[in-house]
């Protein structure tokens, strides 16, 4: 699939992985709409690749379909890459052994809301538009990209809710591709493992931490870069025989429990 002369939506493209994408779509002639709640730092993302910046909450459907509308003001939208989420680490229940202190229900619905139902919004309604383009020499009108987690499947102590939203997205990707073929949209999704982005912080103990995490990686034995991930991205949107599939981006990893 072609991305010049294209618009693409990059979703938490402020920073990370979502602006590597960013750049990456960018490099590639694509007019890209980097959508995050980070405005100061959307924005500068945006103007430096001759983007659009929109401020977004990928539950809104009313500011997603806005975003939508300036890709496709640009030019035909073909290329979506999820990338927003929010992370959360609580056991299932407490110490203590009280109700009270068993996982935060209301925060275990957020991360769902976001990292899951919030990827489906924007797939839902940024497919809907796609319907609407010309298709290609392969009938192919547009992909997605979505964003899962190794903790879909290798989840550690404290994960429930994190990867429970990671893993809904790994099982939504086949039926949604299924879905979608009869528009000609592909779907594929990215479980990266331990990538260096700003989530780890900049400090000194953070760059320890960092070691230590490294660590544990097969091969090559440090963590991941987001360019590594926009690549892959870049891979699954333009390889028009890519359909369905999720693919661990990891070096080898394999999360222990804690």
């Amino acid at each position: 699939m072609e991305l010049n002369n294209t618009s693409a939506l990059v979703t938490g493209g402020a920073s990370g992985l979502g602006e590597a994408t960013v750049r990456a779509l960018a490099a590639r002639g694509a007019r890209v709409v980097v959508l995050d709640l980070n405005a100061e730092r959307g924005r500068a993302v945006a103007e430096s690749v001759n983007g659009v910046f929109a401020s977004c909450d990928v539950t809104q459907s009313d500011q997603v379909i806005a975003a939508i509308d300036a890709a496709t003001t640009m030019a035909p939208l073909r290329s979506i890459v999820n990338c927003a989420g929010i992370a959360w680490a609580q056991r299932t229940i407490g110490k203590d052994g009280e109700y009270a202190s068993a996982h935060d229900l209301d925060v275990y619905r957020k991360i769902i809301e976001v990292n899951l139902i919030g990827t489906f919004n924007v797939c839902r309604l940024g497919a809907t538009a796609m319907s609407h383009n010309t298709p290609d020499e392969d009938d192919c009108r547009g992909a997605l990209v979505n964003t899962a987690s190794v903790a879909a499947q290798d989840g550690q102590i404290g994960q429930v809710a994190y990867s429970s939203s990671k893993g809904g997205i790994v099982g939504l990707t086949l039926p949604l591709a299924r879905d979608l073929s009869a528009v000609g949209v592909r779907v594929n999704c990215i479980l990266p493992g331990l990538i260096d982005t700003p989530i780890y912080g900049f400090a000194p103990e953070s760059e320890e931490f960092k070691a230590r995490l490294a660590a544990g990686v097969l091969f090559p034995k440090r963590l991941g870069l987001a360019s590594e991930y926009a690549s892959l991205a870049l891979e699954l949107l333009t390889n028009s025989y890519m359909n369905a599939e999720c693919v661990r981006l990891d070096a080898g990893v394999r999360l222990p429990p804690k």
